[in-house]
């Protein structure tokens, strides 16, 4: 059985005297398409905030790839291979897919102005290294034909598949991907799941935020439920459909 690439032990996330995440334990193990489901305000998105290290944890662990990250940045734990996309995607809006994709290569020396007036030779070969990465990812994510139009003008799938391509640049081990299906109309939401499945298929492990039951029962394999901050049940999909636990919290939701 291969090892869990992330490890996330009592996990508690406070606001003032509420508490969003409530001890909440569970593995993802490497080269799997692990879900992670729950009713409005279950605390996914919070959790998932704080694995990604845009919020610390109140108390708790976390462990990716052997390394406690439960303290790091954001930009640390990203350097360290993992990468997240978000519910409502972040493109800068007015740059174009390609700019989009190459902003999101890490140690560029093109950061460091004084990199162009001492190593511009170095400077160019690495732009134009990554420009031809971008070019792979966004080919691969179906946004060829949109690579010059500013990420504004696209539409919400094509956000969602240019948000992937992001985090492709830093060819992460491990992705989060926060409600990928939201928004998406049917025809494009098939090739996000495709890419998801080939990216799999390439060695890439994701933990996936979705309320599209269909496509979590399809895709994921663990699933993992949390309700109230806390881990209500982790198991196959069958497991999961069938456990009352899972069933009462979900019903709670629909009768509220």
């Amino acid at each position: 059985m291969a090892a869990p690439l992330l490890q996330v032990t009592d996990a508690v996330k406070k606001f003032g005297m509420m508490h969003a995440v409530d001890g909440a334990s569970f593995d993802v193990t490497e080269g799997s398409i692990t879900g992670l489901i729950g009713p409005n305000g279950a605390g996914k998105t919070t959790l998932f905030s704080t694995i990604a290290g845009e919020n610390s944890l109140t108390s708790g662990e976390v462990i990716f790839n052997g390394i406690d990250i439960t303290h790091l940045a954001a930009s640390d734990i990203y350097a360290c291979g993992m990468g997240r996309t978000f519910q409502i995607p972040r493109p800068f809006p007015t740059m174009t897919i390609l700019e989009n994709v190459m902003l999101a290569a890490t140690n560029q020396l093109g950061e460091r102005f004084w990199n162009t007036w001492f190593m511009p030779k170095q400077v160019r070969l690495q732009e134009r290294e990554i420009r031809d990465r971008a070019r792979e990812i966004i080919q691969f994510c179906n946004l060829a034909h949109l690579e010059s139009q500013v990420a504004g003008s696209i539409s919400g799938g094509q956000k969602k598949l240019l948000e992937l391509a992001r985090v492709l640049m830093s060819d992460p081990q491990l992705i989060l991907l926060d409600e990928p299906a939201a928004g998406v109309n049917p025809a494009l939401l098939d090739v996000l799941v495709e890419k998801i499945v080939e990216l799999n298929e390439r060695g890439k492990t994701f933990l996936i935020i979705e309320h599209n039951m269909d496509m979590v029962m399809s895709l994921c394999d663990p699933i993992v439920v949390l309700a109230q901050g806390r881990v209500l049940c982790t198991g196959t999909p069958e497991q999961v459909a069938a456990d009352p636990a899972v069933i009462d919290a979900y019903l709670g939701e629909v009768a509220a």
